[in-house]
């Protein structure tokens, strides 16, 4: 019988156990761990096999190429994730806090969108461009939002329009980042996807270096995003008030 809910852990090993809750968000349950003798990180969620399979993908390619993320530990039989948990490292360090860690967070997500130029889409997602004439794709649902919403929302997602895609991480918050002397780690690739890479730049203290028409752009076009994919909680109506009228 496939493990129901945390009884999934044991596919790490009997000793594998719960330690604490961790803050993740209301789309997961994210728990510290410890599995093989170490402590790791639990997220157990909602989402199917073939949207795991992706990010844990992306994850290990990451890892291979010496990004700093949390790394799928695999279960006694070398799956990447059992019954909707993906176990993964632990990644140490703080929050970016001055204008010289965000600029460092800036070119950790352009290094991001350097190494996955041409990635497939994760399944059963949209990107932005996409939405300009999709209504739905996972989280984002544009018919459950005000139609003059939706129209400043696919305003500003207009201008960026036959750009390059890649993989953007979708959601670099600074509870999302962890800094350390020696290196950079985003933590929290549950929004990932394929995208504009501008939707990873409207950083705080402009750290990515954008001119003001480009901020104008993806600062707009980002908080359009968040307005959809959380529509409407107190934060997604909060983000599309910052949206232009068209």
């Amino acid at each position: 019988m496939r493990p129901v809910g945390w009884e999934a852990l044991g596919q790490w090993g009997a000793d594998a156990a719960r330690v604490e809750p961790l803050a993740g968000g209301v789309a997961n349950d994210v728990w510290s761990v410890r599995v093989y003798g170490r402590l790791a990180v639990g997220r157990l969620g909602a989402r199917g096999d073939a949207d795991l399979a992706w990010e844990t993908e992306l994850l290990r390619h990451l890892d291979r190429e010496g990004m700093a993320v949390p790394v799928p530990i695999p279960t006694e039989d070398g799956r990447s994730f059992a019954g909707g948990l993906v176990v993964m490292t632990y990644v140490e360090g703080g929050p970016p806090e001055t204008e010289a860690d965000w600029r460092r967070v800036a070119d950790t997500l352009r290094r991001l969108h350097r190494l996955t130029r041409g990635w497939p889409q994760r399944p059963g997602w949209r990107s932005s461009i996409d939405l300009l004439h999709a209504e739905t794709g996972t989280k984002v649902d544009l018919g459950a939002m005000p139609r003059e919403g939706v129209a400043r929302c696919r305003a500003a997602w207009a201008r960026l329009s036959g750009r390059e895609t890649c993989v953007v991480h979708g959601d670099p918050n600074p509870r999302n980042v962890r800094v350390t002397a020696n290196r950079v780690a985003l933590i929290d690739w549950d929004e990932a996807h394929v995208d504009v890479p501008d939707l990873d730049l409207a950083l705080p203290h402009n750290a990515a270096g954008l001119d003001e028409g480009a901020y104008d752009i993806a600062a707009q076009a980002s908080a359009a995003w968040e307005a959809a994919v959380c529509w409407d909680d107190e934060h997604a109506v909060g983000r599309l008030a910052e949206v232009r009228a068209v």
